[in-house]
């Protein structure tokens, strides 16, 4: 007991794992430990705050631009035309930057708003572009360029002007099977929703669209267009439609089944974040925690049990089965069901429920076991494209937090979070000794004969080299007799030929002649049966 209050760092408060702010939701460390919601809130707001002092910045250097260029036209003698014709630059410059302070506020809101259906018919507004009503989908997003600084803006629109319109790769490339299920599948589902299924299944094909031009963002930039399309989705669902709360959660989990499916390949692991580094990152720490074992983290688990190594194996095969899963939910459910079977390992060893503090240190200990590929590129896909009330609240969102509680755990692992010398923490991480066997002056590790090991399964492994090496003294010993018998066998036949030939010379063959025999002669006439005789038959 006193083993288990030493080492702290395993333990982990279950206050810790609620949301900094208190709002009583649950956090994550990949949001500094706040809660989707206020995240959310935290990010918007740095972020209209970077886009204010951006603007700030653009309109100092435009005053010095323009003062510059004042004082070199006035020292200059030219035709007057030539300056009125370049402030006539800047001021359509001044007008197109108003224009684009007054767009910036067009988000995903205005594709849902009643409104922006109206506006479209009557003639556009000064500063507006025609052709924003639903038909023309460029203008019910807002584009890459409308939410960043004045010199995105100024850099994306000649960029657009050099490289021209594309149409969209998602309309003219071939869907996967994956894809066209789950596009039948979603419009099966909104079938029975007739008039709010309908509006719903438009509203998701063009935000779809939508984000086939905006694959350049960041992966913070793309999971805030998702997470605004599902807020606005639900809001409109309650509102417009007066759709029950439960309706809605059932309606935006197909949402998102459909989205994120046809969206998989162009947000997961984008380009533009750093999350492939951090996956080899964390995959190389836990390579070299391999020497762990369960009684370092206090594991109350009993592998030796059939039925618990039985959950130990589906718990490692369930949170590896996460990357091929494409939905977020999907990927939750598979750490959802992870956690359920470490709670029935740790159940049938102690034969009582198992508590929070059992559970982190064996989910710790199932992903050292696991290593589970594109560890921290998963955790990222779901915080950033999940459905946000699933990761604030419910099992999924608990055993979620404890996950990534586990990851962030195993990133900081030291001696003194195993209770053990910091000389031999480091000699074990680099693989110059381990715990498991005495170190030996051979540079070729020895087969142990009685390895002190604590895995039923490194115990297996021990006892398969043992068998292998008697294996391969017995198949020595048997080419031995196999080849005496080849020796045997041929000097017995030398033997045997030599005896016959012997035997052929002392005693030659002499092969005699038949006497000649006749049938008719009077030796063997007696011994024929007398010959038959004609009879005649009357007719």
């Amino acid at each position: 007991m006193s083993q288990r209050t030493e080492r702290r760092g395993i333990h982990v408060d279950q206050s810790e794992l609620l949301c900094n702010k208190g709002c009583g939701y649950y956090g994550n460390a990949a949001w500094q430990g706040l809660c989707s919601k206020c995240w959310r809130e935290e990010y918007q707001r740095a972020r209209q705050k970077q886009i204010q002092e951006d603007w700030a910045l653009a309109e100092k250097l435009q005053r010095e631009e323009e003062a510059a260029y004042a004082s070199i036209q006035g020292a200059q003698s030219q035709p007057q035309a030539q300056p009125q014709a370049s402030l006539g630059t800047f001021s359509k410059f001044e007008e197109k930057k108003t224009n684009e302070k007054t767009r910036k506020v067009t988000t995903v809101k205005k594709f849902f708003s009643p409104s922006s259906r109206t506006a479209s018919k009557k003639a556009p507004t000064e500063g507006e572009e025609k052709g924003t009503g639903l038909r023309d989908w460029r203008g019910m997003f807002t584009s890459p360029w409308e939410m960043g600084s004045p010199t995105e803006v100024l850099v994306a629109r000649l960029r657009d002007n050099q490289e021209g319109k594309t149409p969209s790769p998602s309309i003219s490339r071939q869907s996967s099977i994956e894809t066209d299920r789950a596009s039948r599948d979603f419009v099966d589902f909104l079938k029975t929703m007739q008039k709010p299924g309908r509006e719903v299944h438009k509203h998701s094909r063009t935000f779809i669209e939508s984000m086939a031009n905006k694959k350049d963002l960041g992966a913070d930039e793309l999971s805030e267009y998702v997470q605004d399309f599902y807020q606005n989705m639900s809001e409109r669902l309650m509102t417009h439609f007066k759709v029950s709360s439960e309706n809605v959660e059932r309606v935006m989990d197909e949402v998102e089944k459909y989205i994120m499916t046809r969206l998989y390949k162009s947000v997961f692991c984008p380009e533009t974040s750093d999350d492939e580094k951090k996956d080899l990152a964390t995959q190389k720490r836990i390579r070299a925690l391999h020497w762990v074992d369960i009684q370092m983290l206090c594991v109350p688990v009993d592998e030796e049990i059939p039925e618990v190594s039985e959950n130990v194996v589906k718990a490692i095969t369930d949170v590896i089965e996460m990357d091929s899963k494409r939905v977020p939910r999907d990927k939750l459910a598979c750490i959802t069901r992870c956690s359920k079977h470490i709670f029935s390992a740790i159940k049938i060893t102690k034969s009582e429920p198992a508590s929070a503090d059992d559970f982190l240190p064996t989910l710790i200990y199932i992903v050292l076991k696991a290593n589970p590929p594109r560890l921290q590129s998963n955790i990222q896909y779901i915080t950033r494209f999940c459905n946000p009330s699933r990761l604030m609240t419910g099992e999924d969102g608990y055993y979620f937090t404890n996950l990534c509680c586990a990851v962030a755990f195993i990133e900081k692992l030291d001696a003194q979070s195993l209770n053990l010398d910091p000389e031999d923490f480091e000699r074990y991480m680099s693989g110059q000794a381990s715990p498991r066997r005495p170190e030996t002056d051979s540079s070729w590790p020895q087969v142990d004969p009685g390895p002190v090991v604590s895995s039923p399964a490194l115990a297996k492994v021990y006892q398969n080299l043992e068998l292998l090496s008697g294996l391969g003294g017995r198949q020595d010993r048997v080419l031995a007799a196999a080849q005496s018998l080849q020796s045997d066998l041929m000097t017995w036949q030398e033997s045997v030929g030599q005896e016959v030939q012997e035997i052929m010379e002392k005693y030659p063959l002499e092969i005699r002649p038949p006497a000649p025999s006749a049938i008719d002669s009077d030796v063997e006439n007696d011994l024929l049966p007398p010959p038959l005789t004609p009879q005649v038959f009357a007719g």
